[in-house]
């Protein structure tokens, strides 16, 4: 094998992988809802880990493609050396105590290769243990609870000829993926007015959310607590939930249903008019949270 085109792959893999990792950074700071420190915090410890992790192995595998290029020079020095000494071995003294001393270079250099090889051998086994143990996640993955729902749910929409249309999770996603649908039949919205025009129907009808409200420790909102809950609504990205979709219903004048993966479907607005807007709910989608996807027409795989 050429070790010069050895390290080359190496090289090109290591990059390639600080690429799939800036991806998998970039993907986890959107998951972050704003204003969410502890999530903020436990992602970023996360990613902390992913990028420690990742510059050990690469120096690790680095240090092992240097150790292997220093051991073949070194067999190769080795035979030219053998070569030079055949060719000028003559009797003389002088010959035969090189001959010595290069045979006890040769052992300590030996022994030497023998402690990098042992040490070689325990990271590789080491980097074996530690994927399988990712291979057994990804067994369990696929049991879990975020991938049994995702599959009901994608059957549950196959019957209605439809799929899930994957909305980003960033504390709008509910806004979004009712905008995702309201735009497609040709009406303009986005996920800032929708949250302004939700916050003004609850004001204007305040006694059909306010029973429905309660502080941590159970008591009925106050006016106060309706109105920052109201102007938290439509300032910032806290979630939407169950109320929301109820005044967003009446807004739109559109039914808006709910398919979850455990339950029957929930209908807000059904004495509404409009073409129905479809909501994926999610339990298990993100360890930060529930979460909110849209729907599109199914697209039959095609084989090939």
């Amino acid at each position: 094998m050429d070790i010069t085109d050895t390290q080359e792959d190496l090289l090109q893999r290591h990059k390639q992988e600080k690429k799939e990792l800036l991806s998998q950074i970039t993907k986890l700071k959107h998951s972050i809802s704003k204003g969410d420190k502890k999530g903020k915090k436990a992602v970023q410890e996360q990613i902390s880990q992913l990028e420690k992790d990742l510059q050990e192995r690469h120096d690790r595998e680095v240090r092992e493609a240097e150790e292997q290029q220093a051991s073949l020079k070194i067999e190769s020095d080795n035979k030219e050396q053998t070569t030079g000494l055949d060719n000028k071995i003559s009797g003389m003294v002088e010959d035969l105590n090189l001959e010595n001393s290069d045979q006890e270079t040769s052992h300590q250099e030996s022994k030497k290769i023998s402690k990098a090889q042992k040490r070689r051998n325990k990271k590789a086994e080491a980097d074996k243990k530690r994927q399988e143990e990712i291979a057994q996640q990804e067994i369990e993955n696929e049991t879990g609870a975020r991938n049994m729902e995702f599959q009901k749910l994608r059957d549950l929409l196959k019957e209605q000829e439809l799929q899930i249309f994957e909305i980003t999770s960033d504390g709008n996603c509910m806004y979004n993926a009712i905008a995702h649908q309201v735009n497609k039949v040709g009406r303009q919205t986005d996920c800032k007015q929708l949250r302004q025009q939700a916050a003004n129907y609850m004001r204007e009808n305040a006694e059909d959310f306010l029973p429905f409200l309660t502080t941590e420790s159970g008591d009925i909102f106050t006016d106060s607590d309706f109105d920052k809950y109201c102007c938290d609504l439509e300032t910032t990205t806290v979630w939407g939930g169950h109320l929301e979709i109820k005044a967003l219903s009446h807004v739109l004048n559109q039914p808006i249903r709910v398919l979850q993966s455990d339950g029957p479907m929930v209908t807000q607005g059904e004495d509404c008019h409009g073409d129905p807007v479809t909501l994926v709910y999610h339990r298990h989608a993100f360890g930060l949270g529930e979460h909110y996807n849209s729907v599109e027409a199914l697209q039959e795989s095609v084989d090939t």
